[in-house]
């Protein structure tokens, strides 16, 4: 549906396939996020090592980090449906052997970690196929309300998310993992029974290593001719340096507050809320406003806003900090994405994302491991401030950059 038709408009929620593509997306989201709380969970249960829970979940990001590039381009090469839909299959049944091995009473943590690996690279694998073929699945008019209802559905699913996951797993320890085999399966068959291509027709070809290098190589060739998208994506790695750091930060601060675990929790909680509404607003500013406005316009309200999470003197101000600021990034997102994959081929979609998303996900997982240290270094007040002022700098390098400024969703 890259192109548009002479056919009338229907609704978004009128569409059957996209009905279909999101309510399977939204099933085995709610899945992994009640997996999400039960893995670590399960570990220290079995362990009693917290440091064995963190290696598992570290295993997961330095799957998608290694594999990221190649499945870009296995998406880009291999049919996107078949490989999304046997990649939920896969998924499904790794998560299965979880409840199974646990009722022989042969559960440990060599089948933990090999199922954290070959999970990280099926996950990975999907998201580069799934991002690809949105734009083949709605029209290029509803794209910006396709990613903006993906993202308030997943804001909703974190409200809502954290208590269904303590749920689940106070009712048996292995409840959440039985959930989400069966959520993998259920993508799976949504995926099935849509009608529409998830690309453009193109000749099957090889995937043999040098192929595979070949082509990651024309599509990192192709972003680096891109500026727009380019300088972009480098300002979204360096935001997400300080996202990455920023969970734990916000959660010692809490702490800093004497702040419950629950209020910890209401603190998280507005922050989705907020990232819920600026999914709702994203469509009607999308449309109003070029994208080197909304961009400009994110960094500073980052900037300007995140001083405030170490001058809040109480943890329900905390919370309407956390709120205010989740309320520009979705909208740039929503922006950012419709620009990217409809400027983008198909035939290269996947590697495109895929190496924005390697960028950008490093970044986070590098703010991730150096915001413990940085914390015990300067204390959380001090490193708010520093990264206040990091985003400072990020948002005065948008607003000099005439790439950045002019960039509208025609470029």
């Amino acid at each position: 549906m890259d192109d548009l038709t002479s056919t009338p408009p229907r609704s978004l929620w009128r569409q059957h396939d996209f009905r279909l593509l999101l309510g399977g997306r939204l099933v085995s989201q709610l899945g992994d996020q009640l997996q999400s709380l039960a893995l670590p969970l399960l570990i220290v249960a079995l362990t009693g090592s917290s440091t064995q829970a963190g290696i598992v979940l570290g295993l997961q990001t330095i799957a998608y980090l290694v594999f990221g590039l190649v499945a870009g381009a296995l998406a880009d090469r291999w049919d996107r449906k078949t490989t999304m839909i046997w990649c939920e299959i896969g998924r499904g049944t790794l998560t299965a052997t979880v409840p199974i091995a646990a009722a022989f009473g042969v559960l440990g943590m060599p089948q933990l970690y090999a199922i954290a690996v070959l999970n990280g690279v099926l996950s990975t694998l999907f998201g580069a196929a799934n991002s690809s073929a949105l734009p083949n699945i709605v029209t290029r008019t509803d794209l910006s309300s396709a990613l903006a209802a993906i993202g308030a559905m997943s804001s909703t699913l974190r409200i809502v998310g954290a208590s269904l996951a303590g749920l689940a797993y106070a009712l048996g320890r292995m409840v959440p993992f039985a959930f989400n085999a069966v959520s993998f399966l259920a993508s799976a068959a949504a995926l099935r029974a849509i009608r529409t291509g998830f690309q453009q027709e193109r000749t099957t070809a090889t995937a043999t290593p040098r192929d595979l290098l070949a082509g990651i190589g024309h599509g990192l060739s192709w972003l680096w001719r891109k500026p727009v998208i380019r300088t972009l994506a480098l300002l979204d790695a360096g935001d997400n340096l300080r996202y990455g750091a920023g969970y734990l930060l916000i959660i010692m601060l809490a702490q800093h507050l004497h702040a419950n675990p629950t209020q910890v929790g209401i603190v998280f909680t507005g922050a989705a809320i907020g990232a819920l509404l600026g999914s709702l607003l994203a469509p009607a500013l999308t449309r109003r406003f070029p994208l080197g406005a909304l961009s400009i316009t994110m960094l500073w309200a980052e900037a300007l806003a995140f001083p405030f999470y170490a001058l809040a003197p109480t943890w329900w101000l905390l919370l309407i900090v956390a709120f205010a600021e989740s309320v520009v990034s979705p909208i740039y997102n929503v922006a950012l994405d419709t620009y990217r994959l409809s400027v983008t081929p198909d035939a290269l979609r996947g590697r495109v994302t895929s190496a924005i998303d390697t960028l950008t996900s490093g970044a986070a997982a590098i703010g991730t491991m150096a915001g413990g240290a940085l914390i015990a270094l300067f204390g959380a007040p001090t490193l708010t401030f520093v990264l206040a002022g990091w985003l400072t700098f990020l948002a005065l390098a948008a607003t000099l950059s005439k790439t950045v400024r002019t960039a509208t969703a025609t470029d």
